[in-house]
């Protein structure tokens, strides 16, 4: 991000740990959430504040906290990471 002089309005320290009810309060205020893990990636929609069946649990991790890196640019919430998708939100 410091490369194409983005900087982030709010970051969160690994010590605090963010678990469902946050995964499910961010992922209500976006309209599109893409989770990364490992080469998999999975996009869902976000209607009116209805969040898809499953997104909220892909968002998490295996301890039950949200995966990190997490970014929320715009109204599109990236999890995890996934060059190509992280080029694609943060540089349109």
């Amino acid at each position: 991000m410091d490369a194409h002089g983005l900087a982030p309005e709010e970051s969160v320290p690994a010590s605090r740990k963010l678990g469902r009810e946050d995964a499910a309060a961010l992922a209500a205020k976006a309209k599109t959430i893409i989770v990364a893990k490992g080469k998999k990636v999975a996009t869902f929609s976000v209607s009116k504040g209805q969040v898809p069946d499953g997104a909220v649990a892909a968002m998490l991790g295996p301890t039950g906290n949200l995966r990190a890196p997490t970014v929320r640019a715009g109204t599109t919430l990236l999890v995890g990471f996934d060059e190509e998708h992280y080029q694609e939100a943060l540089m349109s």
